[in-house]
């Protein structure tokens, strides 16, 4: 119920009244108490089918009056996972305020689940992801992809460290070091904690954050060494060095629509300047 309210921006106690009230109009039970949390009965769930249909046929139904009027105005919410957010996004933004003096556009740095439920609950129309915790593949039967560019982990080292001066840094070589990491996406971290298994170690950790700051801080201070991905460090103009991994390991960044809406005009012009901006490979 929290978690509820939290999303809708209303109080935990109005989220129980509407529940109740609609638990009158169709006359059965649609929570039923688990604990301190809820739980939806069959009921409930059935219910959630018709929504998403009833909510797609309304979607639909502006999509289609919007496609018609061939206006990019209104407002547009976007979704995206920190690194997006901080490099390519806010050059699209700032482009589609050019070209559309109409069009409001506010962007909200979530992960790849938090972006998920946010679209299929209405609280977003554009995410944009990557497919190391989510395979935008294995959706599109329920919603409409758009590649936008790969991404590769770097190595983040401080100035003077001995392994500066290789133009390639081999995974293996920086087992010995102590790594700080950004956590806000475990998928991350798990995929770094497996290439190193793979690579014979287990990486010794002395900072773990849920932002870019305290893993720069870190690393320019020489209390560690990251690994992190290029997007974030693409503009980055510290006094710390960036360095190409090997093994390389890759990911791909989606932007993901609902089903059928990049029709609208508006998500048509943010779509494409979104694909404008995202970097291309080197």
């Amino acid at each position: 119920m929290a978690a509820v309210a939290d999303a809708l921006h209303i109080s935990s106690s109005a989220v129980s009244q509407q529940i109740a009230q609609l638990e009158d109009e169709v006359g059965i039970a649609l929570v039923e108490r688990r604990g301190r949390g809820v739980k939806l009965t069959p009921a409930a769930k059935r219910l959630v089918v018709h929504a998403d249909r009833i909510f797609g046929i309304v979607e639909e139904a502006k999509t289609d009056i919007a496609e018609l009027q061939d206006t990019v105005a209104g407002d547009l919410r976007i979704a995206a996972q920190p690194s997006a957010a901080m490099s390519f996004i806010p050059k699209a933004m700032r482009q589609l305020a050019i070209d559309h003096p109409h069009l409001d556009v506010m962007i909200t740095t979530m992960g790849p689940m938090e972006g998920m439920a946010a679209l299929r609950g209405w609280q977003a129309d554009v995410i944009v992801i990557d497919d190391m915790q989510i395979d935008p593949q294995s959706l599109e039967d329920v919603v409409d992809t758009l590649f936008l560019c790969h991404d590769e982990l770097h190595v983040l080292l401080p100035a003077g460290h001995r392994l500066e001066c290789e133009p390639v840094i081999e995974l293996v070589h920086l087992r010995h070091e102590r790594w700080a990491l950004d956590i806000a996406t475990s998928a991350y971290a798990k995929a770094l904690r497996q290439a190193c298994n793979e690579a014979g170690f287990e990486p010794v950790i002395n900072g773990n954050s849920d932002g870019f700051e305290v893993v720069f801080a870190l690393v320019e201070a020489g209390c560690s060494i990251s690994v992190m991905p290029r997007l974030v460090l693409r503009d980055f103009g510290g006094s710390l060095i960036v360095k190409p991994l090997a093994p390389r390991i890759q990911r791909g960044i989606y932007a993901i629509t609902r089903r059928g809406e990049g029709r609208n005009p508006k998500i048509a012009a943010v779509l494409a300047e979104l694909a404008k901006n995202a970097p291309r490979q080197p």
